[in-house]
């Protein structure tokens, strides 16, 4: 009922920019498009897929950069909402690991987001092309590899490295803040090996921080008027239904070899992020 309630405020807000904005059709249909190919990626990837997200809203929906990552930000946190409640009835996610890295995170959210407001459109954006390259080239290496039994639900692994979740949580929060997006993919390989999870439980958990990270973000974009609600609200319901199409085919399609496809599709568009910045300084 709260999710419900959340998502018809923001059809309200999204609504009363329709009268003051020009929304055609063809940017309707791009937003939705867009929030397909952004929940599909996540859907089949995993963490990073979310990265789509700014550069869509930038370079075809054409929203400027600062609140194309408020927007992000919103988006990302709903669907990450939706997906924790799917995850917690299979019981795939740690409640104390979650909000222990949360919480730090959450601080941390907040000075990246008044650092990404603070920072100039065109260098917002040549950084976020170089961290795009970062997040590519993490993923290629990564291995989608489950972790040995041993580290496998040990709760004193958790009490052992409390103090490094909550460090880990902070810098994560940081960086999701500043760049509007989740930071699942540094979550999840931070909570398996910090906290002793599983994968499948490290991916249930990280969606907690995710969504607080993003909600965070989201709150403070949006007292600077930085969030196109209506656009948000297309990606989240695009977002919905690529999610569930990606995380379909995922079962059956070679996950580290799309991995490694989606780290290619990065560095292109990473690369064509920071060329257009620098043509236009």
């Amino acid at each position: 009922m709260e999710l419900i309630s959340l998502v018809f405020s923001l059809s309200t807000l999204g609504l009363s920019q329709i009268s003051s904005l020009e929304f055609s059709p063809i940017i309707i249909i791009l937003s939705m498009i867009s929030g397909i190919i952004v929940g599909f990626s996540l859907g089949v990837v995993g963490g990073g897929g979310s990265i789509l997200a700014v550069p869509l809203l930038i370079y075809v929906i054409g929203i400027e950069p600062h609140v194309a990552l408020g927007t992000s930000a919103l988006a990302v946190a709903v669907n990450a909402l939706i997906n924790l409640i799917h995850h917690k009835k299979f019981g795939h996610v740690r409640i104390r690991e979650g909000f222990v890295f949360a919480i730090p995170g959450i601080f941390g959210a907040l000075i990246g987001s008044q650092l990404g407001l603070l920072t100039p459109s065109k260098h917002l954006l040549f950084l976020f092309g170089l961290f795009m390259i970062v997040i590519a080239i993490t993923m290629w290496k990564r291995k989608l590899t489950i972790l040995p039994t041993v580290l496998q639900h040990k709760h004193r692994i958790f009490l052992l490295h409390k103090k490094k979740i909550i460090i880990i949580g902070f810098a994560v929060g940081v960086t999701a803040g500043y760049f509007g997006i989740g930071g699942g993919f540094l979550i999840t390989p931070a909570l398996m090996y910090s906290a002793g999870l599983n994968i499948i439980d490290a991916i249930g958990t990280s969606l907690l921080p995710v969504s607080a990270f993003g909600l965070t973000t989201a709150i403070r974009y949006s007292l600077e008027s930085q969030i196109q609600w209506f656009v948000s609200i297309l990606f989240i319901i695009g977002g919905i239904g690529g999610g569930f199409v990606g995380t379909k085919l995922s079962i059956k399609l070679p996950r580290e070899k799309l991995s490694k496809m989606f780290s290619i599709l990065l560095v292109i568009v990473a690369t064509f992020m920071i060329v257009k910045t620098l043509a236009g300084i």
